[in-house]
């Protein structure tokens, strides 16, 4: 199918099976004739040479490349080389598209090579499972009965289960971060847990659980009752603060339908603490999606119109600074009818410098790179609607070797 490729083969793979021509000088030979010999390529090169030259193949080669001898499987599993490949070389985070919400399989899609692979993810069961990822590590959660909770290297399979947070499942609403440290490969979890009040619409009790890799336990770093206002499924993890949107349960003015909480993960439980740190989102918003765009938080939300705040009239991306919001760019019109105009709730994840943003309704992909403030659509990704009311997502993570959970 065009635009589809699989996930251990690639046209680049043809550099793991080519040979190179050279005229070799033979010394035993008295007229001092030179003969064009076919050699492999791994019997003149050496190893860091050789090593240097296979870190240019994509992602999905390097599982091909480790076939082809014994020499290059051990190159290609090294710890140098697998370090190098994800730290030295420049390195796309890839989109991952549900393509059915009964199972885990889906495309991936390279933005570098512009191009999609069929793979299967370990550990999730179905596509509305809650999902976040940071330097290559992805985390799911079961949505409904919140009871499993794995993380993950989508690239290498590698997976880990994790206990459950204390009180989780009785949860209304959960929002799952992760946070990885670049250097010792440690990871941070959170997850932001919402439950209504027994008898009281308003007021919801929320709580913050933090998970940390090195000593493997859950700690609730924070407990409080919010009035007026109750968690989602919607957070984020920059540079050691946690980051979630808050929603709106009534009595206030309908343009406040969302806030943003901020909390520092290393600071002691203060009782008020939450509602004191909120931030006004920059405009009304029909939905809104947070990301970390290289410790930085960036926003794409849904502006709703002013008259009818439910009704979406555009897209906007927005940086926080400080507690000050700085839009950086609004999709164009003629993305914004592409991409479907009529849904006031989309899918949209991003790391690094670009930004995936996708219909629910519609496979297709559209992606802004914050560096170019430039807007394109990604490769037609090879899957069909299979039936009228298929809905698509998907979230965004970095193609890495070298960690694991």
């Amino acid at each position: 199918m065009e635009g589809e490729t699989s996930w251990f083969s690639h046209p680049l793979d043809n550099m793991a099976r080519g040979t190179t021509e050279y005229d070799a000088f033979s010394e035993l030979s008295d007229e001092g004739n030179r003969e064009a010999n076919a050699v492999m390529v791994d019997l003149i090169l050496p190893d860091d040479l050789l090593e240097r030259i296979l870190a240019y193949l994509p992602v999905a080669s390097i599982f091909r490349a480790r076939s082809v001898c014994k020499r290059w499987h051990e190159i290609l599993s090294s710890r140098r080389f697998l370090w190098n490949f994800s730290n030295v070389l420049s390195q796309k985070p890839w989109y991952f598209m549900f393509t059915s919400s009964n199972d885990p399989t889906g495309y991936a899609y390279d933005p570098i090579l512009r191009k999609w692979y069929g793979i299967e993810l370990p550990c999730i069961e179905t596509s509305n499972w809650l999902i976040a990822s940071s330097c290559g590590l992805v985390c799911f959660m079961d949505n409904e009965s919140r009871t499993e909770l794995y993380v993950c290297n989508p690239i290498t399979k590698t997976c880990r289960k994790l206990q459950e947070p204390p009180g989780l499942r009785f949860s209304d609403y959960s929002a799952p971060a992760v946070s990885v440290n670049r250097k010792s490969h440690g990871y941070t979890i959170s997850i932001v847990k919402s439950k209504q009040v027994a008898g009281n619409f308003f007021q919801w009790d929320v709580s913050i659980h933090i998970y940390d890799s090195e000593t493997m336990m859950w700690v609730t770093s924070l407990t409080e009752v919010l009035t007026g206002w109750r968690g989602g499924d919607e957070s984020v993890i920059c540079d050691g603060v946690l980051y979630f949107l808050i929603y709106s349960t009534g009595g206030g003015s309908p343009d406040n339908r969302h806030g943003l909480i901020t909390y520092n993960l290393s600071a002691c439980s203060t009782h008020g603490l939450l509602i004191r740190s909120i931030i006004p989102v920059p405009c009304s918003l029909t939905c809104g999606r947070l990301m970390n765009l290289k410790e930085r938080l960036v926003m794409v939300g849904g502006i709703g119109k002013q008259d009818r705040p439910d009704i979406i009239k555009g897209i906007g991306i927005w940086l926080l600074k400080g507690k000050d919001w700085q839009e950086i760019a609004r999709m164009p019109h003629k993305f914004f009818q592409g991409f479907g105009e009529f849904d006031d709730v989309f899918a949209s994840s991003g790391t690094d410098d670009l930004i995936y943003i996708q219909s629910y309704g519609s496979p297709a992909l559209l992606v802004f790179d914050m560096n170019l403030r430039h807007w394109r659509w990604s490769q037609k990704c090879p899957v069909t609607k299979r039936f009228p009311l298929q809905l698509f997502t998907g979230f965004c993570f970095e193609p890495r070797l070298e960690i694991s959970p």
